[in-house]
């Protein structure tokens, strides 16, 4: 079973405004990703924020630990429920493989230019938490080293959304 995890705490900084609230194709991103991740996933849940159209859960082991904070809690998450995979994405992704899963099976493996969007399995929780409280690089390129993730190319590059002019780029590209 896989639980799909909405990565949603980053402060959208270079964004200008809430990321996860900014709309894109008529939707949130925020509904978008997590709609998508329900076509793949048994249960979806959201990490780093308070609202959303699913549950959520808190970064682990607290807030501002970057992506891997709200991978951590989605592990956790996945051992508790009795999940053996977790399937991540950022809030921004939107023009994602309809074969994801695939692409990314067996697990742990990433896409190589979106390390954030990946396959984890929970077995993964031990040398994520050595990452997190230990003094080396906090990095989604560390943690993929540590437990020897494959790093998937695709024959396109995702999009990245960080500015409201790469919203609006995705959405001429979308054909809106």
């Amino acid at each position: 079973m896989i639980l799909g995890a909405v990565l949603a705490g980053g402060k959208s900084s270079r964004f200008g405004s809430d990321k996860a609230l900014a709309e894109f194709c008529g939707e949130t991103l925020l509904i978008r990703a997590v709609d998508l991740l329900s076509g793949w996933c048994e249960k979806v849940v959201v990490v780093g924020r308070e609202d959303a159209p699913a549950p959520t859960l808190p970064d682990r082991p607290r807030a501002d630990m970057g992506p891997l904070g709200g991978i951590a809690a989605a592990l956790y998450d996945a051992r508790d429920e009795g999940y053996e995979l977790v399937l991540t994405c950022g809030v921004d992704s939107v023009d994602l493989p309809e074969d994801l899963p695939e692409l990314l099976a067996p697990a742990p493996a990433y896409l190589a230019d979106q390390p954030v969007i990946g396959l984890w399995p929970v077995s993964a929780i031990t040398p994520l938490e050595a990452i997190l409280h230990g003094d080396g690089r906090h990095s989604m390129r560390a943690f993929a080293e540590a437990i020897s993730a494959r790093a998937v190319t695709l024959d396109q590059a995702t999009t990245n959304i960080n500015t409201p002019a790469e919203l609006a780029a995705a959405e001429k590209r979308h054909g809106l």
